[in-house]
């Protein structure tokens, strides 16, 4: 990290309104934990030492996908926290210092709708869903729009049960099954396993069981009376049986009784299935801007499964047997930042 400790990174954090869980000074340790990659925690502070400016980074180094500074890599968000636009100017061009110095592709800040000097833009690609959360059930269920609310109460009758689990086995057989299913590596059992141990009570799995089966997973982040249920998987009968709107269903009372008012549904592509799914539920979409200061390369990354570069190998890997995909998975996953 920079200069200042990390109690007093977490104190501006938690301080800043525009802060999100993405910014806490433990995701400095996942990435270099489960994947060896470098954490850069950029501060800018005043004369007396106080944080006026906070920016963490990833630096991501693949011989598949090329070199770069993420800002926070493996999430969707993190970009500068600053007190003034002096002092986000200031740690922005830390940032693009950093790069050069590193000789990256590019560095690229996550959500960071501030227009920067100097760099690209991008808001087409993905958005963002999120809104308030009834505390009462009924009016939680009147939130929804009548199709989807109807759907959701249909699954009421399924017999579903629901656990809250102390780890991330259930979770992880049905994560990785779905990733296979889309033709995207996935991210290695170590890091579900470093997030339950790094947050704690703020990262929590929330299991949908069928006939004493898991059939619908999600690990959901937990951040200033927020909720986001941010990594998914289901059994390939969740589409039919309802069992998906159940689980987001339960996710939704769970926060209630955990103190929540917001529920963060998370980024999605924007015109893919998951982002219709999101709309169905009543929220409307943000679109998330992501800013980039291109060093080496000669244009803005796209790496997304949207792009036509990557469709052969998408075919390909949904084609490969899960044990196969699993023990492959974290040596790709890994620089999908």
């Amino acid at each position: 990290m920079s200069a200042v400790s990390e109690a007093q990174w977490d104190a501006f954090v938690d301080a800043h309104p525009d802060a999100t869980f993405f910014h806490k000074s433990a995701w400095r340790h996942v990435a270099p934990e489960v994947f060896g990659h470098r954490a850069h925690y950029l501060t800018d502070t005043d004369a007396a030492g106080e944080i006026r400016a906070v920016l963490p980074l990833i630096e991501v180094k693949s011989a598949l996908f090329g070199h770069s500074l993420i800002s926070t890599a493996f999430t969707v968000g993190g970009g500068p926290l600053a007190t003034s636009e002096a002092a986000r100017a200031a740690v922005v061009e830390q940032a693009a210092a950093l790069g050069r110095d590193l000789g990256v592709d590019y560095v690229e800040l996550r959500d960071t709708p501030h227009e920067l000097s100097g760099w690209a833009a991008r808001d087409d690609l993905y958005a963002t869903f999120e809104g308030p959360i009834a505390a009462g059930e009924e009016d939680n269920l009147t939130q929804i729009p009548r199709k989807q609310r109807a759907v959701v109460r249909k699954s009421f009758a399924n017999g579903f049960t629901t656990t809250i689990d102390s780890g991330a086995e259930n979770f992880f057989g049905l994560y990785a099954g779905t990733m296979l299913k889309h033709g995207t590596p996935a991210l290695p059992r170590k890091y579900f396993d470093a997030l339950k141990r790094t947050f704690g009570d703020a990262c929590e799995v929330l299991t949908v069981h069928h006939e004493g089966r898991p059939i619908s997973s999600v690990l959901s982040f937990y951040f200033r009376g927020r909720v986001m249920p941010y990594y998914t998987g289901s059994h390939v009968k969740a589409r039919v049986n309802g069992s998906n709107d159940m689980m987001y269903w339960s996710v939704m009372r769970r926060a209630v009784e955990l103190g929540c008012t917001h529920f963060d549904f998370g980024r999605s592509k924007v015109g893919t299935g998951p982002y219709n799914f999101k709309r169905n539920w009543g929220f409307e979409p943000r679109p998330i801007t992501h800013q980039y200061h291109l060093v080496k390369a000669a244009s803005l990354p796209n790496l997304n499964p949207t792009n036509p570069k990557y469709e052969l190998f998408i075919k390909a890997w949904r084609n490969l047997p899960q044990p196969v995909a699993n023990a492959v998975s974290p040596f790709i996953s890994r620089s999908l930042a």
